[in-house]
């Protein structure tokens, strides 16, 4: 039976006309030529005028819905002045004698929204001794902002407007330039809940502020006042749930731990396919040792261990238990029991306990197999965990290393959350944090070359183990599925890493080591939480940056570009190279005139039509550098190490090409990098999230090899952009910064992110939308272009992106 629904996405009064409303919407099935709307305000029909849109806008608009929407519907209603008297506004889907309710809504309910101001919050938190407050308000007059504290005080702040392209895009009544963005900042001290007021005339709308409360000296308070401002604001049930996952060790409180509940249900390993495995004979069957040490372990979480390891479909496996219990009479019965029942569970009493890696290398001596594999005393190992890693080594023989997803179990060791699916092999992510972790497998043949773990990392031996193992591996393989159960609690460093301040310590001393052993000079500094690190590279020499920026009129976006690096950079030894392309303001070309005065900058006369590969490739050639940075003119930098912190990376031998973290200018992300497959091609990771966000397992922060960046910031090494032929001319617009990208990696260069140069990005100011049938139509052919190009690696997908995780939107959230 076919459904004929209509999806409703939003309702809103209009702005500025009186008993206005505005619909927006779309009818499933994207069938919208047999159907149409009725409303209803109790039995009176009303009329609509509608204003509807089509094309790709549209199609990117609903990507979430995974339903192909061509077309969105967009409907004005006039109400009657007397509308608050009737009872309720119906909206009715009809195609043919068949009629759907969509919504029903009640007076009362119009009348709140009415009388509201149209706003949201978007962050709110405490940085640096400020509240902070940001978000974005529409009305149909000045905007007036009271903040108070929770006794009625009014809160002295400043508050700053920016323009919101997103919130004109939903409220086009609106003028081009209305500034409805704002951030708060109010120094506060002792502060106790609040609220933030918004008035218009005689709307009003309030927003209870979620900021911890702070003591009289500025710091955070104890638990138990922070549990009170946490039911003021949500309520008992919510603050009860909240207590409860602090407990089990999660972070944050809100739907993601039921998705990925519903994910397993669909995702997860069935029962019957387990039984398929336990009745599969592989050719190659290597041995696992399955190395453990123990200290202290409560039994329960060492039968669940042992257990999980003895579950295993694929049988062919050692355990090798090595205990360093100071009372050896705790664990001794249960391992002998298992010993005697299973011949392939082997264990040795340690004299002392002489710390985490000398207990884990006493396992590895006991090992008989090829492959070892690192797995902590009370964490679970799912039944399929050895037999995905015999299938990939049956699969190819020459792989060196396996390393699987992970997620945490709670305590109970029933409830699993906070899945984390990894890239494949990233070895600046790796330098920036311990994504691999568990599960961890490493043939024995490495560790012979690259020795045991290594007692000066204690609490991150693993890191140091791993970054050792990895320099020498020729072949390293990732396998996407959840292959390990990291059982978090209090003690852990999942839940509480401030328990473990050492271990951070040893894990940037491990980075540093790696750097110091393959030859590259560098310094290695603490990240912005624990675990995370950041590169600093110190490499002699300051070779010329030759910046290129293709430039039409906008002359005050251009100069705005370049007084941002003359004025902020400490890197200086830059030329700019400015390509003129069709201007027709003689203002821009007395411009021209006057930076052309500088040595350091060169103005370049492009003809022909707009052709963005042509143009940069015509910079580039004219260009002095040993490194070029493509940039738009609509660009800024904001911090001054941004050249440098692009350069340090570019100038690795294994690194074709540098990115950087680019913000529209409300403070959201424009770029953090690109995502094959994302909106059925490639686009932009983490785009609209704000700017203070980290991101799916810290990955907005941390630098990391991806597939592609964008070349409205890329720097590149003259001899790279030369040997591939530079930016493809075919790619007029679009997907040429990408096919570059590409193009790169098939050298076997790298493609690295690096967010701690960070730029302001005005998209689309100097070109425009593609808002015409012949720029459409130029779009689809280059992108029909690239399809044909990249086929293969399309379809392989992003192997920097994890296929568990959805293309359908830019947070990294679970496939649904």
């Amino acid at each position: 039976m076919e459904n004929y629904d209509f999806i409703l996405e939003n309702l809103r009064f209009h702005i500025y006309e009186e008993n206005t409303i505005i619909f927006f919407g779309w009818y499933r099935d994207d069938n919208p030529e047999k159907r149409y709307l009725e409303v209803f305000l109790d039995k009176k029909k009303l009329e609509i005028e509608y204003h509807n849109q089509a094309g790709i806008p549209v199609r990117q608009k609903y990507l979430r819905y995974k339903a192909n929407v061509s077309e969105e519907i967009q409907g004005i209603v006039h109400l009657p002045d007397n509308w608050r008297e009737a009872k309720e506004l119906r909206i009715y889907c009809v195609n043919g004698d068949k009629k759907v309710l969509t919504m029903a809504l009640k007076s009362d309910w119009l009348q709140r929204r009415r009388d509201s101001i149209e706003c949201y919050v978007e962050t709110d938190q405490y940085v640096d001794g400020k509240l902070i407050l940001a978000g974005w308000a529409v009305a149909d007059g000045e905007i007036k902002y009271r903040l108070v504290d929770h006794k009625g005080n009014e809160i002295k702040y400043e508050i700053t407007r920016n323009y919101r392209r997103d919130v004109k895009a939903v409220f086009e009544e609106i003028d081009d330039d209305y500034m409805c963005g704002f951030k708060i900042e109010a120094p506060v001290n002792k502060f106790n809940r609040g609220k933030l007021f918004l008035s218009c005339g005689e709307k009003e709308s309030v927003y209870d502020t979620a900021i911890r409360s702070l003591n009289a000296d500025g710091k955070e308070p104890g638990v138990f006042v922070k549990g009170i401002n946490y039911l003021r604001r949500y309520g008992l049930a919510a603050a009860l749930i909240k207590t409860k996952a602090k407990l089990l060790g999660e972070k944050d409180v809100d739907d993601a731990k039921f998705k990925y509940k519903e994910w397993i249900q669909k995702y997860g390993v069935k029962q019957e396919e387990l039984e398929e495995q336990r009745n599969t004979t592989f050719a190659y069957q290597p041995t696992f040792s399955i190395v453990i040490p123990l200290y202290n372990t409560r039994p329960k979480y060492l039968k669940e261990m042992v257990d999980s390891i003895i579950g295993q479909t694929y049988t062919n496996w050692q355990l090798c238990l090595a205990d360093a219990s100071e009372d050896k009479s705790l664990l001794s019965p249960y391992l002998k029991e298992y010993a005697r029942k299973d011949s392939r569970i082997e264990y040795k009493e340690l004299e002392e306990n002489k710390g985490i890696s000398k207990n884990t290398n006493a396992a590895i001596e006991m090992a008989a197999g090829e492959f070892i594999v690192l797995a902590d005393h009370d964490d679970i190992m799912p039944a399929n965990a050895l037999f995905e890693c015999a299938r990939v080594l049956n699969e190819d023989a020459t792989i060196d290393i396996i390393y699987s997803d992970e997620d945490k179990v709670d305590m109970s060791g029933k409830k699993y959350f906070e899945p984390h699916f990894k890239s494949d092999f990233n070895i600046d992510l790796l330098c920036s944090m311990n994504y691999i972790c568990h599960l961890f497998v490493v043939k024995k043949e490495i560790i012979e070359k690259v020795g045991m773990l290594r007692s000066e990392f204690d609490g991150a031996q693993d890191h140091d183990f791993i970054l050792r193992c990895t320099e020498v591996a020729k072949n390293i393989k990732h396998i996407p599925k959840i292959l390990y159960h990291w059982r978090c609690h209090i003690n852990s460093t999942a839940s509480n890493p401030e328990s473990k301040m050492y271990a951070f310590e040893a894990g940037r001393k491990a980075v540093q080591e790696h750097y110091d052993r393959i030859g590259i000079p560098a310094e290695v500094e603490h990240g912005q939480f624990y675990g995370m690190y950041k590169t600093k590279f110190l490499w002699e020499g300051q070779p010329l940056i030759s910046i290129v920026i293709p430039n039409k009129d906008h002359v005050d976006d251009l100069k705005k570009c370049m007084d941002s690096i003359e004025e902020k950079s400490t890197y200086r030894n830059f030329e700019f190279v400015i390509v003129e392309n069709n201007s027709t303001e003689q203002e821009t070309f007395d411009y021209y005139k006057e930076i052309e005065e500088k040595e350091n900058v060169t103005v370049l006369y492009y003809e022909g039509e707009f052709n963005f590969s042509r143009i940069n490739n015509y910079g580039v050639k004219n260009a002095k550098g040993e490194y070029i940075l493509l940039l738009n003119n609509d660009t800024e930098i904001i911090n001054p190490d941004c050249l440098k912190e692009m350069l340090g990376y570019c100038m690795r031998d294994d690194v074709g090409i540098v990115g950087a973290r680019l913000y529209y200018e409300d403070d959201t992300i424009q770029h953090a990098g690109v995502i094959l497959g994302f909106g059925g091609m490639a686009g932009h990771a983490f785009i609209g999230l704000s700017r203070f966000d980290d991101g799916y397992f810290s990955r907005i922060i941390c630098a990391q090899d991806l597939s592609a960046v964008t070349a409205a910031c890329m720097m590149v090494k003259k001899e790279i952009f030369e040997a591939v032929g530079g930016l493809t001319e075919e790619y007029r617009v679009a997907f040429n910064d990408i096919d570059f990208c590409m193009k790169v990696r098939t050298l076997g260069k790298l493609i690295v992110y690096n967010p701690a140069a960070e730029l302001y990005h005005y998209e689309s100011k100097s070109r425009g939308l593609e808002d015409t049938p012949e720029k459409v139509e130029r779009f689809n052919s280059e992108v029909a272009r690239f399809i044909e190009s990249w086929s293969k690696e399309l379809e392989a997908g992003d192997p920097y992106y994890n296929p568990n995780l959805t293309l359908d939107k830019a947070d990294f959230s679970l496939k649904e």
